[in-house]
Order: C-alpha cells, then structure tokens, then sequence
C-alpha cells in the first residue's frame, strides 16, 4: 500500500549517508533490548483494546505527549523544475460511445481483499454485510502468462471472479508484475513494451466480460520496488504510453469498463533506487504529450497518506499531534488535495479520482510501521469514517474509496505473522470476528445510503 512509503523512509535513514534527506526517520523510536515475549509488540504509545461493540460512537482527536520527540525529516528539495501545464485536448466521447470518462452516480465504497487460495465465502459475506459495493483483487500478471501469448487463467482466477460476482459485489482488478519476458532487464516491472500489456488486458477483459467492472493498470509505479528497482519521470512518460494503450484495448472489447490509472505511493523521496515523489510522478505523467492522459483514463488513481494522523489533519495549517510521521503533507489523508490541485494546473479537472487504497495501521513489528502503534482499533475506526465522512462532505471529485485491507490479518496469522503490518490494517481480526472498524463502517454506509434514497 501506500504506506510502502515510511518502509523506503526507514531504509533510507540506514543506508543513504550520501543523502542530507532524512535527520530522523521515526519519533520516539522502539529500541528492543530483548527477544519479545510471545504475543508481544514493541511500546509506541500502545491504547488498550476494549472488547468489540457493536457501533462505534466516534470520540474526540486524542492527544500525544510531545515530549522527546525526535523532529521529522527536512525532505529533499526537488532538483529540477516541473513541466509548465499545457491545456490537453478534450474528448468528450469515449469508445463505444460512451461518455467520457464513465462515471459512477455518487460516492462508492470498496475494500481491497486477497481472495486466491483461500477461504472466499467469509470474507465476501463479511464486505457484502460491511456495506461494501466493491472488492478489489491484485493480480499478478506473470502469475497469468507464459510462454509469451499464452494465458494460463486457471480455475482459481475463474472462481474467484464467479464468487465475487455471485455476491453481487462490482469487481476492480489491480494489474502488476510483468512476466520476466516483458520487463525491463528481465525484471517484473513495468513493460518495455505498451503492447504486451495491451494485449494482456484485452484478453482479460474478453474472458470475463461483464464480471470485470474496473481494472486499474498498476499499483504505486513511483517506487522502485514496484518498477524493477529503477523509477525516474522517465518512466512516468512510458506508464503514460503503457496507459493509453491498456485504456483502447479494454474499450475495444467492453467499453463499459472504467479504467483507473496506477496510483502513485504517497511520498516526498527522490531517490531513483527508491522512489520518486508523488508530485513529480504525477507532473510528469500530466504535462506528457500536453496531457494526453486526460483521454486514456476514467479517473485517476490515488493513495493518499494516513500515518497515526486523524483525516482532517494536514500539514502545515492543521497539524496532527501524532508522535512522528506529521511534517509532511504526504503523511496525510488530506494529500489527496494536493493531487487534485494539481490535477487541476494541469488541465485534468473533468477526470474524478478514485482512492484505491486507503486506511489506518494499528499495533504490529514491522520496521517502518511504528506509526501503528498509536493507533488503537477504536481510533482506527474513528479515522477510517472520519475519512469517509470527509470525502463525502467535501470531495466531489471523488467516485470511489477503497479500504486497505479486509482479511490480510487472518492470512498473515496463518503464515505466523499475526503482527505483520498488513495484518494491522485490517478490520476484521485472525479469527475472522470484526473489528470496531468494521462496525463503525458499517452503521456509516447505512446512514449514507438512508441519506441519498
């Protein structure tokens, strides 16, 4: 997920003596002197967990000590200018006919779950209960084709896409990982070719026509990791090209089909063994070929930030009191205001965004994730509704929000790994019971639809 973003921070306070980008990664770091006992996390102002309710009746902000906290990290400035914003030309039809770009008919509300080789009758029940419309599955493209042109969709891909239907959930699929043969250098990053992908997403698109409603071509292209090690402005041109080409097959053989863009992690790091910030990421794919963008997607991709911050915190004019991880505005769910203004420079206003990743970590041991540990699942499902509520009220080019993650805690539990921060940020428990999140989104989505009938 976005928050991939404070795992590159943490590296690169080890590793980049070369960089003056970081003085401190973390506030009031945990220093682990000892192996934990079992069943224990690291103390970073750890709430007790009160037994579940069954509604959540939002509290007010809490507040941190700001005692001994290490101050955040002057970021890097950016080294070279953004492109100047050139007016794109406007196409008001899509393929097929239709209108350009599709749009849903108010604010939807998905969650991202992994539904390969695994139970999938609880976990779609429990989203289909939540209020939920949408499930979002990543795939690994490598994991659907090889040799080159041959397609090995597998029954499992089949069945996962009939149950999601058959609970009558709209399905996005996430698209990632390039067959070696594809990828730059042998990697399983972005293609060298726009093609391949090209032809990959038409077959897709064809097997399962009618039971795919969105796909979304890549995930967080502005990390290394994601892009075969490597990511500069470069590359943003090339996902440009990769997305145009992606946007034209899908239509050609359903256009009713919305086709989200990639979303950038949220993040200020410009290190091209690491990341490229978000701002930059975005301008170049913007100003490429005077924002051809604008006529090869139906909305645009997001990931805004979370951190311990509540949702209507932002910096510099509204500061979370959070321990760390609070003097940026990539930190923040708010970031997503960024992005839109400069969406807006760009000339792109009349594409919506949708918010394919967003949530709040709780208690876990992972490196990079401390953040969580001041986050308790009460607070947990304050911030989720709190950002739900404010998109709602204040965000109408906003079409979609999907909720990182759904059942990523019994799946980690399973592999021994009950406090991996995947299984942090989710809303139901390893034993599959619900969270307070899960009942706080719960009662909110019914009284937001009660609202709009």
């Amino acid at each position: 997920m976005a928050s991939f973003t404070r795992v590159v921070l943490i590296t690169i306070c080890v590793t980049s003596l070369a960089f003056s980008l970081l003085t401190a990664c973390v506030a009031t770091p945990v220093v682990v002197t000892a192996p934990l006992p079992d069943g224990a996390v690291p103390t970073a102002a750890i709430w007790s967990q009160a037994p579940l309710p069954k509604q959540v009746t939002p509290e007010r902000m809490p507040v941190f000590s700001r005692a001994n906290v290490t101050p955040s990290p002057t970021l890097q400035s950016i080294p070279t200018p953004l492109p100047t914003p050139i007016p794109p030309t406007l196409q008001p039809f899509g393929p097929g006919g239709m209108p350009h770009p599709l749009r849903v008919w108010r604010l939807q509300f998905g969650v991202h779950a992994h539904l390969f080789w695994t139970d999938r009758a609880t976990p779609l029940r429990l989203a289909k209960d939540a209020g939920f419309g949408w499930i979002r599955q990543q795939i690994h493209w490598k994991d659907q084709e090889g040799p080159p042109g041959f397609y090995a969709w597998g029954a499992e891909l089949d069945a996962l896409i009939a149950d999601v239907n058959a609970r009558g959930l709209n399905l996005m699929i996430s698209i990632v990982r390039s067959p070696h043969f594809y990828g730059r250098s042998g990697s399983d990053g972005l293609p060298e070719n726009p093609e391949t992908l090209g032809n990959f997403v038409a077959a897709l698109a064809q097997r399962y026509k009618g039971r795919i409603h969105a796909i979304q071509i890549w995930n967080e292209q502005n990390l290394a990791y994601e892009n075969g090690g490597y990511v500069s402005t470069d590359d943003a041109r090339h996902y440009v090209e990769i997305l145009k080409v992606a946007y034209q097959r899908i239509k050609d053989v359903d256009p009713t089909i919305i086709v989200v863009s990639g979303a950038p992690a949220s993040t200020a790091v410009d290190n091209p063994g690491v990341a490229i910030s978000d701002i930059r990421y975005y301008s170049a794919m913007f100003a490429y070929e005077n924002g051809i963008i604008r006529n090869y997607v139906d909305a645009l991709g997001v990931h805004p930030g979370g951190s311990a911050n509540p949702p209507e915190t932002f910096w510099p004019d509204a500061p979370s009191q959070a321990q760390g991880w609070t003097e940026h505005p990539t930190f923040y769910f708010r970031n997503v205001e960024r992005i839109r203004r400069l969406m807006e420079e760009y000339g792109l206003a009349d594409i919506p965004i949708w918010i394919t990743e967003f949530g709040w970590a709780t208690r876990n041991t992972t490196p990079g994730f401390e953040f969580g540990n001041q986050v308790s699942y009460e607070q947990q499902a304050q911030y989720i509704v709190g950002a739900m509520e404010w998109t709602a009220a204040r965000y109408p080019w906003v079409d979609a929000m999907f909720l990182w993650n759904l059942n990523f805690a019994p799946l980690r539990a399973r592999n021994g790994e009950p406090w991996h921060e995947q299984a942090s940020f989710s809303i139901i428990n390893a034993d599959y019971t619900p969270r307070p999140a899960y009942w706080a989104i719960q009662q909110y989505i019914v009284q937001y639809n009660a609202r709009r009938e």
